[in-house]
């Protein structure tokens, strides 16, 4: 016999039965392998070990695995309060050697409970692990409980890259908190030797044959990948082939003002309004102000992201990846006729923003992994303006500043306003700039309903819903003139209408993004004899310079 499904309203997809086993709620991203994986890092100190770590967790986790640092560094400056000098990790210093196995001994136990019971994915082992014994002591902890495990060794012998990574981060570490950057230099590079004197490398062509790994030589100057296990690791080494570090800019705003915000509506395909027009002016002006070399345009294929480019008098390239959510049979409406006609799926988008799929669109999730060749793409090139949309905005603005699924969909990110996103060691900085152009404010903040109040918040949508189908289907069987139940055209809130739809409110038909080449006629037309209708003023958003990354909703 099929097992009976449910659909789950939120996000529209079929659930098994509550008494069947299934994966927690916030583990619905991608399920890409059988069994939890532990990534090793492998390498001498002061070879980017640490920001590998880092980027390539914030990566992960922002495509729905989630996924953890275990810096055994951390862990050491826990055991020993006081650092005193490279002599700690001398080979022959017994006593050191001690505390740092039982300090690895410790992470790995943080590492077991995080991937058997607090479900994670995926664990980033953060240590130099430079000698044979204390990697087959980590694959022996793996084989024990079940883990993958997936080396990542970082090569560098240029000493100018050696030299700016200690200048960059290791200094302003806590073991030299109070030391001044000569005596500091010093006893890191002395530290480093420690190392080298009994480094052994991974060797995938002899004793190491065996291991899945990726060799990452001179920051991306080469790479050697061996026996790559799932496609997961198949998406660390693309993503570790796609990153760089050279210095660079990404600059992200949203198109100008549109015809659509200044009434409210969501999604469609709108023109500028006559402020959005200012304000793609002004961004040339900004734009020619940074002096920027070889800069990049990019935009979505909608309208308004197209006519503020346009205004820049430089090359674009338009994406498809970059158009805004798709609102479904939401589209072209206002949050007060969504409120009124789909009083359901309102409210099930405020409990859940992040996860909610639009009847017949997406949700923050989908398009999270729409815009992964996105992200890829911005990886690889150097200075990019990206002139998107603000759910798009806000997934690239969260991959960038490790945002979670609970923040992402409310970070604001105004009209008119350019976030200017410069890489630093282990994050990003973000300079919000205002560009002096009013435009209507489009961010609704995160609502906060207590449990109780919340449950008869959506008691009463359910309530409002059947009376308003019961009055549909009366009105529908008087007009109707049939004998056939069968053949009644009434609203149905229990049918079927494919399987990524939830049994919600009716629907009408979904409105086209790009409107036909007859629509824009007649509304050209239209346009030349615009009505005198009173229209209600929106709200203005006020010229704040805000900062973006220490903003939460």
């Amino acid at each position: 016999m099929p097992m009976e499904l449910t659909q789950s309203r939120i996000q529209k997809i079929w659930l098994p039965p509550d008494n069947h086993p299934a994966l927690p709620h916030r583990s619905c991203g991608p399920q890409l392998t059988n069994s939890p994986t532990v990534i090793v890092m492998v390498g001498l100190p002061a070879r980017g070990k640490t920001y590998i770590s880092k980027k390539l967790t914030r990566y992960l986790n922002w495509i729905g695995v989630p996924t953890k640092v275990f810096n055994v560094g951390e862990y050491r400056r826990e055991a020993v309060k006081h650092y005193s000098s490279y002599d700690f990790f001398r080979p022959d210093n017994e006593e050191a050697m001690k505390v740092r196995k039982q300090c690895a001994l410790h992470a790995l136990r943080d590492v077991k409970l995080y991937l058997s019971e607090e479900g994670g994915q995926i664990a980033v082992f953060d240590a130099t692990n430079t000698t044979r014994d204390r990697r087959a002591m980590i694959l022996h902890f793996a084989k024990e409980n079940g883990f993958k495990v997936f080396f990542i060794e970082s090569i560098c012998n240029d000493p100018n890259v050696v030299a700016t990574n200690i200048m960059e981060v290791k200094l302003s570490s806590p073991d030299y908190r109070d030391c001044n950057s000569a005596d500091a230099m010093d006893d890191f590079m002395k530290r480093i030797s420690c190392y080298q004197s009994s480094y052994q490398p991974l060797d995938p062509d002899n004793s190491d044959k065996e291991l899945s790994l990726i060799k990452v030589i001179d920051v991306g100057r080469r790479y050697l990948v061996n026996k790559v296990q799932d496609h997961i690791q198949s998406r660390i080494v693309y993503y570790l082939m796609n990153i760089h570090v050279q210095p660079r800019t990404i600059y992200l705003c949203r198109h100008g003002e549109s015809e659509f915000n200044l009434k409210g509506k969501i999604g469609g395909d709108s023109g500028l309004s006559s402020r959005g027009k200012k304000f793609s002016i002004a961004l040339k002006r900004f734009v020619q102000e940074q002096n920027l070399k070889d800069l990049k345009v990019w935009t979505s294929q909608l309208k308004r992201t197209i006519q503020t480019a346009e205004a820049l008098d430089l090359p674009y390239e338009q994406w498809k990846a970059l158009n805004e959510i798709d609102a479904g049979v939401c589209e072209e409406l206002t949050y007060d006729e969504i409120k009124e006609k789909h009083p359901e799926e309102f409210a099930l988008r405020d409990q859940d923003k992040y996860y909610y799929r639009y009847p017949s669109g997406e949700s923050y999730q989908d398009l999270v992994q729409r815009l992964e060749p996105v992200i890829m793409e911005l990886e690889r090139q150097e200075n990019v303006l990206v002139v998107c949309h603000q759910a798009v905005m806000r997934c690239l603005l969260a991959y960038f500043l490790d945002k979670s699924a609970e923040e992402m969909p409310y970070l604001k990110c105004p009209l008119h306003t350019v976030l200017k996103l410069t890489p630093v060691a282990y994050g990003c900085r973000v300079e919000s700039i205002f560009l002096n152009i009013e435009a209507v404010n489009t961010h609704r903040d995160k609502p906060e309903f207590p449990g109780p109040f919340r449950r008869c918040v959506f008691k009463l949508m359910r309530m409002m819903r059947t009376m308003k189908q019961t009055r549909a289907a009366l009105y529908f069987c008087q007009k109707e003139d049939q004998t056939s139940v069968d053949a009644k055209k009434g609203p149905n809130a229990l049918m079927r209408r494919n399987s990524v739809t939830p049994l919600a409110s009716p629907e009408p038909t979904k409105k086209p993004r790009i409107n036909s080449f007859e629509e824009h006629v007649a509304a050209a037309a239209s346009a030349a004899h615009p009505t005198c209708m009173p229209q209600e003023a929106p709200a203005q958003l006020p010229g704040q310079n805000l900062n973006i990354s220490h903003e939460q909703s």
